[in-house]
């Protein structure tokens, strides 16, 4: 019995097991084991700490230097070579410029020609903007613009306003600025001359100038050449003149520095001169060219019928009396005030058609009559000035054909317009006489054309004399 008890309880116990070791002595073992652990970490820690606290105390020491010494120290080929930054260049943005050019059409709006780039309510802004220096509603067909583009973005618009000023609409930093400037040209001068044959146009044409050159030499001595009348075949003029180019390209004329015309024999001269207090052409005495009145209203084809007390009327069919000088033109002719004044009548009837009525100076009043239109800001009570067009020739109210009906009066009275005397204006002022005799003798020497040795030797006789007049002002 004993036997089966024994070997009951070698079947129950655990290999590898003490019998005779507690419990408690077991846990112990490793609670000490835990302890030496958990000692040696926090002794590594304890190192680890002291150590870099060491390290860095040695480092402070030796100040900002020692990594530099040590630098020094190592050998040349132990340094790494210097890395290689590549550098990104940034893509360039291509920039495209493009300005177009062009003339305004007829019927063309600001709002035609800057709607592709602003919006109805940014383009009524600018016109805002425009109205105190050129309202843009006065944009007039056949005057040159310009569009400037970037990137297809608005950059400006140029407008020639006439042959000296342009307008300006330029947008900068999002903002549109306005304004009014000088057209710049190249300017060169140049002499040249011609002898007459049939008339001033043909004989600049023929030489390879333009009609504008002929009426600025017309308009200079429009007071006392009449170029419908009095030009006869052999007469010959020369000048020097400005010419403007633009681009490359001529645009026109400037100053008439110093022209000559002879007609009919008479030698007439005028000199360009400007100081401040005098301003235009004068003759080689510093006399004025300029005249109360204008020779003509306008360049015309012939006189179609004169002053008279007695003629028969083509349309009424009856003799009565013509105080007036019928000039025939084209219809369309430019027709200028003869003298300043004021407009003090703008009206249509059956008889007269379009009339205009101006009262100059002096209780005189010339008249207007058979206009196809009105000049543009022609309105009863507005000034003009000496040369201004006021309208233009046709054939309106009773009238057979194209022709200008021109009328003079004096304190209410008609006179003949082709007897009505003119005054000069002012002189050149005396203490300005000295300069103006020297600028005399420069350009007169200038001028290129003439007709014959005695005119040559009259010209030379009388630039003798005016050297003296210089001399003797110089001296004084």
């Amino acid at each position: 019995m004993n036997l089966r008890h024994t070997k009951k309880n070698n079947r129950k116990q655990p290999q590898g097991r003490n019998l005779y070791e507690l419990p408690s002595t077991k846990k112990r073992k490793v609670a000490r084991r835990r302890q030496v652990l958990v000692l040696f970490i926090l002794m590594a820690a304890i190192a680890a700490l002291l150590y870099n606290f060491t390290r860095d105390k040695t480092q402070d020491e030796a100040g900002p230097y020692a990594a530099a010494d040590q630098h020094l120290l190592e050998p040349a080929a132990s340094e790494a070579p210097p890395k290689q930054v590549e550098q990104v260049t940034p893509a360039l943005v291509e920039t495209r410029r493009e300005t177009i050019s062009c003339a305004v059409e007829s019927g063309e709006t600001i709002t035609a020609l800057l709607g592709h780039y602003f919006t109805p309510a940014e383009i009524l802004i600018i016109a805002r903007k425009a109205k105190p220096i050129f309202p843009l509603h006065k944009l007039c067909a056949g005057h040159q613009y310009s569009i400037e583009l970037e990137n297809d973005e608005f950059i400006s618009f140029k407008y020639d306003i006439d042959a000296k000023d342009q307008l300006l609409i330029e947008k900068k930093d999002g903002e549109i600025n306005v304004e009014r400037k000088p057209i710049l040209y190249d300017i060169e001068v140049e002499s040249i001359g011609t002898q007459i044959d049939s008339s001033l146009f043909g004989s600049i044409a023929a030489i390879g100038e333009s009609s504008e050159l002929a009426l600025n030499i017309m308009n200079i001595f429009a007071w006392d050449v009449d170029f419908i009348r009095d030009i006869r075949s052999g007469d010959y003029f020369s000048a020097i003149v400005e010419k403007r180019y633009r681009n490359g390209n001529l645009e026109g004329y400037g100053n008439v520095l110093a022209a000559h015309f002879n007609n009919q024999g008479n030698d007439f001269f005028a000199f360009y001169y400007a100081n401040g207090e005098a301003t235009g052409h004068y003759n080689e005495h510093g006399e004025s060219l300029r005249k109360a009145f204008l020779k003509a209203p306008l360049s015309y084809t012939r006189i179609s019928s004169g002053y008279t007390n007695r003629r028969y009327h083509p349309v009424l069919n009856e003799w009565r009396p013509h105080l007036a000088v019928d000039y025939a033109a084209p219809t369309g002719t430019p027709v200028k005030a003869i003298a300043d004044g004021a407009v003090v009548r703008k009206s249509y009837d059956p008889n007269n058609g379009n009339l205009i009525r101006l009262r100059h100076p002096n209780s005189y009043e010339s008249t207007y009559i058979h206009l196809s239109k009105f000049g543009r800001g022609i309105k009863k009570g507005s000034k003009v000035k000496q040369g201004d067009i006021i309208g233009y020739v046709g054939s309106t109210g009773l009238a057979t054909g194209p022709h200008l009906d021109f009328r003079i009066f004096k304190n209410g009275t008609p006179i003949n317009p082709l007897k009505l005397k003119s005054t000069p204006a002012g002189p050149v002022p005396a203490h300005a006489r000295g300069e103006f005799d020297s600028l005399v003798v420069q350009l007169r020497q200038k001028l290129i054309f003439e007709a014959d040795t005695s005119t040559e030797e009259s010209v030379a006789s009388r630039t003798a004399a005016l050297e003296n007049n210089a001399n003797q002002n110089s001296t004084l």
